[in-house]
């Protein structure tokens, strides 16, 4: 069972059609436009639970629609990478809500390649394979959550939104020989915009609202725990008199990189039922006693994966045949595992790189370019 995308398409997938479908109004509901707006409207205003305000903050938080985009009116239309007519905007307290769009936009970039999709066409599918239970869509709700409250806290940061700043509670007194200053990321603050959307359909007493929230909750949580302090010296000639520190997110690869880890670990859950005053309600509970259960850092699922290895429209799946391998690996990105046992194809590829450098003072490098031959294997 081979997983067919890279998790920067899975996640430029998931925010784009989910996520971005999120806008912040100071005080009263932003508009919908295009067609089905009223039908949208109307939908929206039957949710009650998803117009929980943070007032605490000054502003509103809103859930809009379920669909694939929403068209917003507002003062400007992000950049995306598909032109204008992808737009998302944000009517009134919307200054956050670029920086997701950009997370969405990039996550490619943003987030690590898995080996065993690394030729996977550009072309995204529909995500079906997302609809059940599965790990995959335990990846993508953990990312998806990680994604807004990284973007929306390094947009504090940068000072590009006027509802939130830095974080003026820093945790502890300085070190020795340091102290604080710069500006600390607020994660607490993007951590609780993320579990104000992301969480506001899961209210249903159903096994995949525990799964979704909890899955959520460990993408969060995830942010909160790689936060780490980043130092900056002062001095004369690069010494360092003066230290000053702050508390920073690291790079969202390195939240990418542990989510995928925690998808390769994922516990399987079984469904119980049980009656309690509001009625019948699901729950999720470890399937296998002898392994640890997992901890709310930890991603669950309950239902089997389908197969990745052939071609399957049903699934979104394109197959393994052509991906490239590592042969002497015997994780995901081997070729006996990746191929499915159809076997694998060799051939030597020439490659142009950097070598010989030689740094020059004062100040650059220099280098030679050399063609080295890798030897490249493929699925058959």
């Amino acid at each position: 069972k081979i997983w067919p995308l890279n998790w920067g398409q899975v996640a430029a997938v998931c925010i784009s059609n989910s996520i971005l479908s999120v806008c912040w109004s100071q005080r009263f509901p932003v508009p919908l436009l295009g067609p089905g707006s009223a039908e949208s409207n109307s939908l929206a205003s039957r949710r009650a639970p998803q117009k929980r305000v943070t007032s605490d903050r000054s502003s509103s938080l809103r859930p809009k629609a379920r669909g694939k985009r929403v068209w917003v009116r507002c003062p400007f239309t992000p950049r995306s990478l598909e032109g204008p007519r992808t737009g998302l905007g944000c009517g009134g307290r919307g200054d956050v809500c670029p920086r997701v769009w950009e997370l969405a936009g990039g996550g490619e970039e943003s987030i690590p390649e898995d080996a065993a999709s690394a030729y996977a066409p550009q072309s995204v599918p529909r995500a079906r394979a997302l609809n059940p239970a599965t790990r995959e869509s335990a990846f993508v709700h953990a990312i998806a959550s990680a994604g807004v409250a990284f973007a929306v806290t390094r947009s504090c940061a940068e000072g590009t939104s006027t509802i939130c700043g830095c974080d003026s509670h820093h945790k502890g007194p300085p070190g020795e020989g340091w102290k604080w200053g710069g500006c600390s990321e607020d994660a607490d603050f993007g951590v609780l915009v993320s579990r104000e959307f992301a969480d506001a359909r899961e209210n249903r007493p159903d096994a995949r609202s525990a799964m979704n929230k909890h899955n959520n909750e460990a993408g969060r949580t995830t942010i909160l725990d790689h936060m780490h302090l980043k130092c900056k010296c002062h001095g004369l000639s690069g010494s360092c008199e003066v230290k000053t520190c702050w508390w920073a997110q690291p790079d969202f690869r390195a939240i990418g990189d542990f989510l995928k880890d925690k998808y390769d670990s994922a516990s399987e859950m079984v469904v119980e039922k049980h009656r309690e005053s509001r009625g019948w309600v699901e729950t999720l509970r470890a399937k296998y006693s002898l392994f640890k259960p997992p901890t709310e850092r930890d991603l669950v699922y309950y239902e089997n994966s389908p197969n990745f290895c052939e071609p399957n429209p049903e699934t979104g799946s394109f197959g393994t045949r052509d991906r490239t391998c590592n042969v002497t690996s015997h994780g995901i990105d081997g070729c006996d595992l990746l191929c499915c046992g159809r076997g694998h194809n060799t051939r030597t590829e020439k490659r142009k790189e950097k070598c010989h450098c030689i740094f020059h003072w004062c100040c650059y490098v220099s280098c030679q370019e050399c063609i080295r031959i890798y030897d490249v294997h493929t699925c058959k």
